[in-house]
């Protein structure tokens, strides 16, 4: 059982909407909160149940309603004094949390079972939540204040959540009052008092450093060695404290700690698993909110001794958020520890290595750190969750290219049983997998087939679900779909299609257009230049290799040489366009924002030099991590919406707004995709339409994702209505383009909202 002194976890405004309520729920593994006046007296309780019973009985939902309307005014609380009396274990078995209140009724902790968040400075640290970082300084300050605000400020930089210091009382801390000079000290106790009385800062110095931790946005946190230490940061108003391992046994210190009800990060170097037991069940015992870091003490620890599979044993036997300190070399420990659970993780910090003290030597640099930071953040987006095992996007694009599908290799008509000597498995794998061969044998053909064709789910009633086939749509704008030179004939006219827009391959570069088209068509032309060509190149206008240029924009201007040509057999009224990734992408990471402008620059010059009066040549707004024929970058340039609104208008270029990528640039960057909108929509001259989920699920069909087309076309409408557009949704041309006119279904009904 542990008693909670943070509140705000746990209570809410009674003017708070319903929806705020809903987030804190979730955030809240109890499930519950308390509606609080703005004196903290609690006026009422809500559960994740009550706000669920509230939504099946109402006809109409608001959730901008006020939780007071819907709030229990009945709940159980106790008294502050009266804890002693009563058997909270028990009482906690019926709720799942307690609010506890003074003698005037204000809420001022609450009783819960076990703590599954703590809060630092608004930053939660849970077993959900992104690695909280800690930079350990020290007294690697050296004694100035000057250095350890640089300190801190490097610390802040390089992405650390927390700057960490060391305070000390040395005359109540030691026996001979901190005397350097006591010649009766062993040889480690004088080396470490002479450092101490060389190198601490004042407290009020320290204090200062703290005041500009804040300054910065960097969270300033200390570890009190002595209880006058601790009287001190608890009077300058610290967030939390750090328990030294030399402490973890030092039950007085660890009961005044515990009186302050701040959270305790604990450090279980040099204590062994009884120890560790009994402190942690005294830390409980007092209701404090505390975790425990892994840690071995010595400077440098050699690798042998890590011992990290000591991490689950730890948070098994203690029961709280588990992290790691490090005093090893490298950074190799530290990662190894975030794969294995590690909440938290602290490394020493330094700018100079050689300078006088021992943490210098296990500290690393600012650039180090940074590497660190950088490295646990791709780690714990590497660990994922323990959910379902989902496909993402660039597997999707591998299992077809290289994965197998059932074939026909003889004629089959329409109501034939279909039989094992008909079939074969062959590549690529763009229809029915292998696997559901079983259920394709013995069922009937819903259409006649001959030798070569391909198997779809839909082409089966043992497997088809809903069946779509092309209609006449209606919308307030020009719209099409996405066509090859190979399939044009056969899905331009199932539809009253305005546009057309052929998605062009590197080899089709080397196609005559006139094999495949053969009339004056009466649609709009628009041209998705390929990004990948001929020998692994893939466009990039604004490379820092000026090969890589120069073979872009000639490839750039065959394509426009090839829409030029292929305009010829199109009657619509306006001007082909060609879409265009032009390129901006990186390997590894992104690249320096101030490097942008140049390559900004570079793209307009090239697109000038290729373009002409014949077509209209339009980038496309880009995702922040796009797939490559199966394999991610990073992508830098048309991704923020302020960067494409400056570009146009600098240069008098519109954009292609593919809505699913500028949907994942927000996912990633938390901006608002309503704003979104309004920056790129009088920029914009063509629409790719496809949904999106997470940061790089790009061209889900319409429903599978996050996006909201109704408020996308409500918005977009009013503020350009000229646009045209298309379905872009993965794998919509298969079977006769299914795909693209369940999509356009689902289009025509949100755009007529």
């Amino acid at each position: 059982m542990i008693l909670d002194r943070d509140i705000k976890k746990y209570s809410i405004s009674k003017d708070a909407s319903i929806k705020e309520a809903l987030k804190k729920i979730e955030l809240n593994k109890n499930k519950t909160i308390f509606i609080v006046s703005p004196s903290d007296h609690i006026e009422g309780s809500l559960t994740d149940g009550d706000i669920r019973r509230w939504l099946v009985s109402s006809e109409k939902t608001d959730l901008s309603k006020s939780v007071e309307s819907i709030m229990n005014t009945k709940f159980y609380c106790i008294q502050d004094r009266n804890l002693r009396s009563i058997d909270l274990e028990i009482k906690l078995k019926e709720f799942s949390v307690i609010p506890v209140v003074d003698s005037a009724n204000k809420f001022i902790k609450a009783a819960i079972n076990e703590l599954d968040i703590i809060m630092i400075d608004n930053n939660p640290i849970s077993r959900k939540s992104p690695t909280y970082i800690i930079a350990e300084i020290g007294n690697n300050h050296n004694g100035s204040k000057k250095l350890a605000k640089k300190l801190a400020k490097l610390a802040k930089e390089s992405g650390a959540n927390c700057a960490k210091f060391q305070m000390r009382d040395l005359s109540s801390l030691y026996a001979n009052k901190g005397d350097s000079s006591d010649a009766s000290q062993d040889l480690g106790s004088q080396y470490t008092l002479d450092l101490l009385s060389k190198f601490q800062l004042s407290n009020q110095d320290l204090f200062e450093v703290f005041d500009y931790c804040y300054e910065i946005g960097i969270t300033p946190l200390c570890t009190p060695w002595d209880i006058e230490s601790v009287r001190q940061l608890e009077e300058y108003g610290i967030q939390a404290f750090k328990v030294a391992s030399a402490d973890l046994t030092n039950h007085e210190l660890l009961d005044e700690l515990a009186k302050t009800g701040k959270p305790l990060i604990c450090s279980t170097g040099m204590s062994i698993d009884s120890e560790i037991l009994e402190t942690s069940n005294f830390l409980k015992n007092r209701g404090v909110p505390f975790c425990m870091l892994h840690c071995n003490s010595t400077y440098p620890t050699p690798t042998k001794d890590i011992n990290l599979s000591y991490i689950k044993k730890l948070e098994s036997m203690t029961n709280t958020i588990i992290g790691y300190s490090s005093h090893d070399r490298g950074n190799e420990a530290c990662l190894a520890a975030v794969a294995m659970g590690a909440k938290i993780i602290e490394k020493h910090f330094t700018i100079d290595k050689s300078m006088e003290g021992n943490d210098h030597k296990v500290s690393l640099l600012p650039e180090e750190m940074k590497l660190l930071v950088d490295s646990i953040r791709s780690v714990e987006l590497a660990i994922g969750d323990s959910s379902t095992r989902k496909l993402s996007q660039g597997e999707l694009i591998n299992r077809e290219v290289l994965g197998k599908s059932i074939y026909f290799k003889e004629n089959c008509s329409k109501g034939e049983l279909i039989t094992d000597s008909m079939l074969e498995i062959k590549g690529p794998g763009q229809g029915i997998s292998p696997n559901k061969k079983i259920y394709v044998i013995g069922s009937q053909a819903t259409k006649d087939f001959v030798a070569g064709d391909i198997i779809h789910e839909s082409d089966l009633e043992t497997l088809s679900k809903n069946k779509v086939t092309a209609r006449d749509y209606s919308f307030n704008r020009p719209f099409g779909i996405p066509v090859r030179y190979h399939d044009f004939k056969s899905l331009a006219f199932k539809s009253n299609l305005d546009i057309v827009e052929f998605h062009l391959s590197y080899k089709d570069l080397e196609i005559n257009p006139a094999d495949f088209l053969d009339d004056k068509y009466q649609h709009s032309l628009v041209v998705h230049s390929p990004e990948l060509f001929k020998g692994d190149h893939i466009m990039d206008l604004c490379s820092t290799n000026d090969s890589v240029v120069k073979r872009s924009l000639d490839d750039l201007k065959t394509v426009v040489n090839i829409t030029k040509e292929l305009s010829g057999f199109f009657l619509g009224k306006e001007k082909p366009k060609i879409v265009i990734n032009v390129g901006g992408f990186s390997m590894d990471s992104p690249i320096d924002p101030g490097l942008k402008n140049d390559m900004y620059e570079k793209v307009a010059s090239n697109l000038k030099e290729a373009n002409c009066s014949e077509v209209d040549l339009i980038p496309q707004t880009m995702p922040p991590y796009p797939w490559h024929f199966g394999g991610q970058r990073f992508h830098n340039l048309f991704v923020d919406p302020n960067e494409i609104k400056n570009f146009c208008e600098k240069n008098n270029f519109s954009v292609c707004f593919d809505i699913s990528h500028s949907q994942l640039a927000c996912n990633e960057n938390n901006w608002s995709f309503a704003k979104f909108i309004e920056i790129v929509a009088p920029y914009t001259n063509h629409i790719h339409i496809g949904d999106a989920q997470d940061n790089d699920g790009e061209g889900l069909q319409i429903g599978e994702g996050n996006l909201d087309f109704y408020n996308f076309f409500k918005t977009f409408d009013k503020l350009n209505s000229h646009a045209s557009f298309i379905p872009e949704v993965w794998q919509g041309h298969k079977n006769n383009g299914e795909g693209f006119w369940y999509a356009l279904n689902l289009l025509e009904e949100y755009s007529s909202y």
